[in-house]
């Protein structure tokens, strides 16, 4: 009698958790679903007509700016992750008493909206902005020389914002790393390499696994940084999907391109997941 009032207790406490994520998860991502399906125009209206060819042709005409952000999501993922795991192995070894100030710099950016931080990054990076700025006038660069409107602007843009996605969930896995394994590899004969690879880093695992998904997945998805820092030679799926929303309102194409998102998605993790162990991680 008492384990069924327990179990009953457990659910009612799901309920919450249950109910919002059908209101403001499931319900929209059906209605999504059914708008891809349908036809129309912005004057007429849209009708549900079955019409799957809303996928094809929306990735025929999109393919490349898919691929694209993709492979902008895949750079910025392992660019923060090499930049991070020294970080955050400092952090969480050599910190001492001030782990929680090193903590609070690295979440300050947090403190600035994002859109202003990606803005501060343009005025950074114009072409006669503080940083080329003095470079051109001291000859050190050319006249010409930009990186507004390039790929390396918006994969920077993309670092700097998505750096603490990746840092934090790394931060956690080794600050919960016991230092006396470490010792025990030490008085085992391992050298510093073999203790990193055969204890530091299979034990890091777990962060690293969330960090990448917390830092793909945005990234991936993300507009703002492609339109402010980039050009039309950078443009990604994000922009594509925000203009048929808002701009042309063509609803079905935009509600295809973010399923079609979503299962490139949701493919990449599956693989991720297969390859680094998902049982493991979570055991």
């Amino acid at each position: 009698m008492r384990e069924t009032r327990r179990r009953r207790i457990a659910y009612l406490l799901l309920v919450p958790g249950v109910l919002f994520l059908t209101v403001f998860f499931l319900i929209p991502m059906f209605t999504m679903l059914s708008t891809s399906f349908m036809e129309g125009t912005p004057e007429r209206g849209f009708d549900f007509t079955g019409h799957w060819q809303n996928y094809m042709e929306s990735f025929s005409d999109y393919d490349t700016q898919i691929y694209r952000s993709l492979v902008y999501g895949l750079i910025v993922t392992v660019v923060t992750l090499a930049l991070s795991f020294p970080l955050a192995y400092w952090i969480a070894f050599r910190g001492g008493r001030r782990k929680n100030l090193y903590l609070l710099l690295l979440l300050l950016p947090f403190f600035t909206p994002f859109v202003i931080r990606t803005l501060a990054w343009k005025q950074i990076l114009a072409d006669n902005g503080i940083f080329l700025g003095p470079l051109k006038d001291l000859g050190v660069l050319t006249d010409d020389f930009q990186l507004l409107a390039t790929p390396t602007a918006v994969l920077g843009g993309l670092i700097y914002n998505f750096l603490p996605f990746m840092a934090l969930p790394l931060y956690v896995a080794l600050e919960r790393l016991d230092p006396r394994l470490l010792d025990a590899a030490s008085d085992l004969y391992s050298d510093r390499r073999q203790t990193f690879f055969k204890v530091t880093l299979p034990l890091a695992m777990p962060g690293i696994f969330a960090g990448s998904l917390l830092t793909f997945i945005p990234a991936v998805g993300d507009f703002i940084n492609s339109e402010l820092l980039g050009s039309v030679r950078t443009t990604m799926i994000g922009q594509v999907i925000q203009r048929h929303f808002l701009t042309t309102l063509d609803f079905p194409a935009g509600a295809a391109l973010s399923f079609l998102l979503m299962a490139g998605i949701l493919v990449g993790v599956f693989l991720y997941a297969r390859a680094l162990g998902t049982e493991e991680l979570t055991g």
